[in-house]
């Protein structure tokens, strides 16, 4: 093993997992380990709050009040291997999917996350987020960005997101994977 000032360095790094993040405390920050790597950011905003609960009253009656599956709104766990346990703004599950819906937390890759971009949040979810749930193979990522009142909503495909669509203002967002999905960007920011 190497040697350091403060004793010795193991020889790889060490990776964190479900253990660790059970231990975490529970004192209002949002905590997330992503490919064994922690990552803290302060409570949201009233403004992504806002945002937030706009976009999934859209979604709860569009895709959940339709039978279509079920919206889930942050906190929640979202396990997607060992080393990464995530927090997803909103999430959807599609109702032929809903048995990855345990007691505790979700089990598996969602079918559509949310994540709405702040000044805290803004890098990890564009660069390091996007490229752990291509990696996990989750169908559809929208970063939603209230600073300039967009929605930019990405399909996998052959291992990283490409743009689908992108609304902004008062546009309507009319996601291809979503045929009766249509959201009114003005209702939502």
């Amino acid at each position: 093993m190497a040697e350091t000032e403060r004793g010795l360095m193991p020889p790889f790094p060490i990776l964190l997992g479900i253990d660790e993040y059970n231990e975490l405390p529970n004192d209002g920050k949002t905590y997330q380990i992503i490919d064994g790597v922690l990552y803290v950011n302060p409570a949201p905003v009233p403004r992504h709050q806002r945002v937030s609960k706009n976009l999934q009253f859209q979604l709860m009656l569009q895709l959940e009040k339709t039978g279509l599956g079920e919206i889930y709104n942050a906190p929640i766990d979202v396990i997607l291997d060992k080393h990464t346990i995530v927090q997803p703004d909103l999430l959807f599950i599609r109702a032929d999917r809903l048995n990855i819906v345990g007691e505790k937390n979700i089990q598996g890759p969602p079918d559509l996350v949310v994540e709405i971009l702040s000044p805290s949040t803004r890098r990890t979810d564009v660069l390091i987020k996007s490229v752990s749930y291509a990696r996990h193979q989750i169908p559809r990522y929208w970063l939603v960005d209230p600073a300039i009142d967009r929605i930019d909503a990405h399909l996998l495909a052959d291992g990283s997101y490409r743009l689908e669509q992108t609304a902004q203002g008062a546009e309507l967002l009319q996601p291809a994977g979503f045929p009766t999905l249509q959201l009114d960007l003005g209702a939502i920011f």
